[in-house]
């Protein structure tokens, strides 16, 4: 099989990180966990793991996940966030890949889920993700936020990655507070200006896209919950950016 490299990105994940490098070991023969400066026991869970450890304070999306595939010593790598598993499925499809060509990327199905629950409501499945990529043709867009590999070509596996995306629902909007300041931190460092409407019309806007166009209004309580969050999340992201430019602009002491 040909070499790979699995690369994790993490920040207090130690209730994560030892069953994501578990389901990475079947076809990684190196794992390199990126650690932006885990208060918990992230990191000696790692170690204790086998995985190589770097230290690199949070850069953005695409560019942590660049970050150590410089270092790695295999040209093919593997992106996995914390919380998520490779399935059964998608270690099989890998196994069974020659990674004869460079230029090739390959995509899974994600599964998302709510605490026990998987939620496939309005766009939450199959949520396909390239993730298996080779490094001299290829890579993460330098995004600071919900950043994506770029390849030449991508091919289905048709293998699925598990996401433990939210414990329960006190978690899912736990995230979306922190999802919402860190995508509010990434516009504005890429000059996004500010605006009075922008937070209205983008919840709007997304609450429609998974009502309407996902289907989420026919698909039970999980579609609105969905179609909700996902609204609660654009205007608190566009709020927040709004948030931090007042800030800047009125100084630490506030408005004279």
């Amino acid at each position: 099989m040909t070499p790979i490299t699995g690369i994790i990105i993490t920040l207090d994940e130690a209730e994560n990180i030892a069953d994501c490098i578990a389901s990475l070991r079947p076809v990684c023969d190196e794992i390199i966990v990126v650690d932006s400066g885990s208060r918990d026991d992230t990191v000696a869970i790692a170690e204790r793991e086998g995985a190589t450890v770097i230290h690199q304070p949070y850069l953005g999306d695409g560019p942590q996940k660049a970050f150590a595939v410089p270092r790695a010593r295999n040209d093919w790598i593997l992106a996995l966030d914390a919380d998520e598993r490779l399935e059964e499925d998608a270690v099989t499809a890998i196994q069974g890949l020659a990674l004869e060509d460079p230029d090739t990327a390959y995509r899974f199905k994600r599964r998302n889920f709510a605490g026990h629950h998987w939620i496939k409501a309005a766009g939450f499945y199959p949520d396909p993700v390239t993730r298996l990529y080779n490094r001299t043709t290829s890579g993460y867009l330098p995004k600071k936020a919900h950043s994506s590999v770029q390849a030449p070509k991508v091919l289905d596996t048709g293998g699925h990655i598990r996401h433990f995306t939210y414990r329960d629902l006190s978690h899912w909007i736990i995230r979306i507070d922190q999802l919402s300041s860190r995508d509010a931190w990434a516009m504005k460092q890429r000059g996004k200006a500010p605006s009075r409407s922008r937070p209205a019309w983008h919840a709007l806007s997304a609450l429609l896209r998974k009502l309407v166009l996902k289907g989420g209004l026919f698909q039970g309580s999980d579609g609105v919950t969905v179609a909700v969050t996902t609204a609660f999340h654009a205007y608190m992201k566009y709020a927040k950016l709004n948030e931090l430019h007042e800030q800047e602009r009125d100084g630490p002491s506030g408005p004279s």
